[in-house]
């Protein structure tokens, strides 16, 4: 039997595991997208006024597809329609933008720094929007050229990242750990600036603060969709171009630069963009934990380090989750409406704790 006979066999059984694993990564992919679907749908129907998901779906087509013949034969109301397309729609939409944006920024910081408990708040971008974000909200907004909420929110995320990217540099170049202490140490310093402004403002104002602190995507409006939409997909651009780099560091920055990958140079940009993802959500939705630190580790857990696929299954996971948790925040307690920040840390904190005592802990990088 020839060479070329025997090592036939060999390399379908090399290629087997590999086409499953493909298989599987593909199956994952579907159903985030389909589930990620069927929540916007389902959020879409869901309110005080009744549309049903099916209603909601069509209602919607009748939007981007003209001609429809329910939108003027009476089938539905002016205000079913006005609640599914003016009110919800834009509010899931935002929802789920919001997660894919801190779940990439996540999976991003955790590959600048080296450290699997790195999440994007950790840089104190968010502390830092709370900051521009309270000063408009207290009558102060003068400290920060009378911008509009957002726009001081989105002011105050930049100043806190050229801060933190400024404190980080040591020679010439970022350092991981001077990173994490800058970020922990300026979020510190911007969380007791707003503290300050929320004791000595007025009673009335002190809700507001509170509740865009504790994250909030209930004021989405279409146009409020466009600054992070833009980001995210400005940043995936970016990360489609620098995959390869991505995934060297994670063999260390050494063997990267051997494969002539300009490692401090792709922290750099991968910093900036994770510091736009954040700071373009925080402005229109508040600050949300823990999406960017749990949902990365389910990726990792799930299809494996590769970030060519671990990061898209982090975005569409992210987008699915924050869906899914704004839709339980309005829903669950109605009328009353839970800040969507204190439903993101009741279920991600627990989880978070059963991922680091599982066996897949290790696939996520926990015990190094």
């Amino acid at each position: 039997m020839s060479v070329s006979a025997q090592s036939a066999p060999a390399a379908e059984r090399t290629d087997l595991p590999r086409r499953r694993r493909t298989r599987s990564n593909a199956l994952v992919v579907i159903a985030l997208t389909l589930g990620l679907l069927l929540v916007v749908l389902v959020s879409a129907g869901t309110g005080s006024v009744h549309v049903g998901t099916l209603d909601a779906a069509k209602l919607i087509l009748g939007h981007l597809v003209p001609g429809m013949p329910w939108m003027t034969d009476g089938t539905y109301t002016a205000l079913q329609d006005q609640a599914v397309w003016r009110f919800r729609l834009p509010r899931v939409l935002l929802a789920a933008i919001t997660g894919a944006c801190l779940a990439l920024a996540g999976g991003l910081m955790q590959a600048v720094v080296h450290n699997p408990l790195a999440e994007p708040y950790v840089l104190g971008v968010s502390s830092g929007a709370g900051v521009g974000a309270v000063l408009v909200v207290v009558g102060a907004g003068g400290a920060v050229g009378g911008l509009s909420l957002s726009s001081a929110a989105f002011v105050g995320a930049a100043v806190a990242t050229a801060a933190v990217y400024l404190l980080a540099r040591k020679n010439g170049r970022i350092a991981p750990q001077r990173l994490i202490l800058a970020g922990v140490a300026l979020g510190s310093l911007f969380s007791a600036v707003t503290s300050y402004l929320t004791l000595t403002t007025e009673a009335q104002n002190v809700f507001s603060v509170m509740f865009f602190l504790l994250g909030s995507v209930s004021a989405a409006t279409m146009g409020s969709l466009l600054v992070p939409a833009l980001a995210l997909l400005f940043a995936l651009v970016v990360v489609a171009f620098n995959i390869r780099g991505i995934n060297a560091v994670l063999i260390g920055d050494e063997a990267a630069t051997a494969l002539g990958i300009q490692v401090d140079r792709l922290r750099t940009v991968l910093l900036l963009v994770s510091a736009l993802l954040v700071g373009a959500v925080v402005s229109v939705s508040g600050s949300i934990g823990f999406v960017g630190l749990i949902i990365p580790h389910i990726a990792r857990i799930t299809v494996g380090s590769d970030h060519r696929i671990m990061l898209p299954v982090s975005v569409l996971g992210g987008a699915f989750f924050l869906a899914a948790a704004d839709l339980l925040a309005r829903t669950v307690a109605a009328p009353t409406e839970i800040p969507i920040g204190i439903l993101t840390a009741v279920v991600g904190a627990p989880f978070f704790l059963w991922i680091m005592r599982r066996d897949g802990a290790s696939k996520a990088g926990m015990d190094r």
